[in-house]
């Protein structure tokens, strides 16, 4: 594939400034391409479209995530540039097929990994409505066109999608009054449905926009979910942006409008108060007085809020949550002899993800941080020189998924953000004098 031998010419200067670690300038590399290289079909109509590694669907988060380290190449690569256009297109037409499902097939062949009620449509792989979704749809539109100052992909097929987005968003202010979505599940985990004939456990108007399930695509306890809503209010504002430049007033009145809304129910019943730490996010609510504290490892989470330029590393909100993010207060942070880190109910209990290990990394105010969350990485792949979903922290032979191209994709940005800060030649000093001079050691 010439796109992909053009994208990884240009991670020789990085392979260069990792080569006292033995392997691990080619483990960068292989994580780096590993979307581009596996998991992409092009289609006959110029789309592609992205599996997530080992399910051959196509999840609309992870679509976005899986590339976003391939956007700082594309104002000078022409063919890269118009090969995420072509994400672009086909993201916005799935979410045109059906804005409410989380995970899409190649075609309309009815392939579902479940027979749930109500019956997905033959496009969908699974039909878990998480507001993260749609909110990663409109971010690599932005972003994309933030770094190019491309607008020719904003057609008018893609303001359609931009339109149900909205309406979406919106109708779930009001989920128990208004809501169409109902999702249930037979002989599952109680994680894979939702309570109450299938609408979740009740909430009330905030002001905020529900969600069935979190990006883990387990169910959410609560509704509102806070990091979700505080992605969905920077994501609108930047619609509302994009709108304007095109002359669709009338869309970016409403976006900027529903981003409001929706900050106000977050800081109205999206906040708590702690007695170690003091005032942090929850992690979900209900609007009738519950919620939830913890974080996942899956984005968006709150950890990831900086990731998501939601606000800054030094923010000291951000920093109040993140410390009770990285405690054993959180109940999804796990210790053992080898990592410690943020977890999922997804995965099995007390086994950390990369991912989210490549996220702590790259909000960490300092270097060194990152490169203690570099060492981490390097010393529990199990050998494969790839990420995994998850992994046993005292035993990291023991992971899920072999093949997660998003994980993959987490360890090339974290690496490459090293290199552009300059930080990895102390990095790899500190690895090297710290006795790691194989990946394989």
């Amino acid at each position: 594939m010439r796109l992909a031998a053009q994208v990884e010419a240009r991670l020789k200067p990085v392979c260069a400034q990792l080569a006292p670690v033995q392997g691990l300038g080619d483990m960068f590399a292989r994580c780096f391409m590993n979307t581009l290289e596996t998991t992409c079909h092009t289609l006959e109509n110029s789309e592609v479209f992205i599996i997530t590694g080992d399910i051959q669907a196509m999840w609309l988060r992870d679509s976005t995530e899986q590339i976003l380290h391939y956007l700082r190449f594309a104002p000078d690569c022409p063919e890269l540039s118009d090969w995420i256009c072509a994400v672009i297109r086909r993201q916005t037409a799935l979410v045109l097929i059906d804005p409410y499902a989380n995970a899409f097939n190649l075609g309309p062949n009815g392939r579902h990994g479940y027979q749930d009620q109500p019956p997905a449509g033959p496009w969908v792989w699974e039909r878990k409505y998480e507001l993260d979704s749609l909110c990663h749809v409109v971010l690599l539109a932005w972003r994309f066109h933030r770094i190019t100052g491309r607008t020719d992909f904003m057609t008018s097929t893609f303001f359609a999608a931009m339109e149900r987005i909205l309406d979406l968003i919106a109708t779930e202010q009001n989920h128990e009054a208004q809501s169409p979505y109902s999702f249930q599940r037979s002989d599952c985990p109680p994680s894979d449905t939702l309570p109450c004939q299938g609408k979740g456990t009740p909430v009330a108007f905030t002001g905020m926009s529900w969600s069935g399930f979190r990006p883990s695509d387990d169910a959410c306890r609560y509704g509102y979910l806070i990091p979700a809503n505080l992605f969905a209010a920077t994501e609108l504002e930047h619609l509302c942006a994009m709108a304007r430049t095109c002359g669709r007033e009338d869309l970016s009145t409403r976006s900027r409008i529903l981003a409001e809304e929706i900050r106000q129910g977050v800081r109205s019943y999206g906040m708590t108060y702690t007695a170690d730490f003091g005032d942090i996010y929850a992690y979900e609510a209900d609007g009738l007085g519950k919620q939830l504290l913890m974080d996942d490892a899956n984005i968006p989470s709150l950890l990831s809020l900086p990731y998501l330029e939601i606000c800054s590393p030094d923010d000291e909100l951000y920093l109040r949550t993140r410390a009770f993010v990285l405690s054993k207060q959180n109940p999804c942070f796990y210790a053992g002899h080898a990592a410690c880190g943020v977890g999922s109910p997804h995965t099995p209990e007390g086994y950390v993800w990369p991912i989210a290990l490549c996220i702590q990394g790259m909000t960490a105010v300092d270097a060194n941080e990152r490169a203690g969350i570099l060492r981490t990485l390097l010393t529990t792949h199990a050998g494969t020189a790839r990420m995994h979903e998850s992994f046993d922290p005292n035993d990291p032979s023991q992971f899920t998924r072999s093949w997660f191209a998003w994980a993959n994709s987490m360890f090339g940005e974290l690496v490459y953000r090293m290199y552009e800060e300059g930080e990895l030649p102390e990095a790899v000093r500190l690895l090297v004098e710290s006795g790691i001079t194989s990946i394989y050691a």
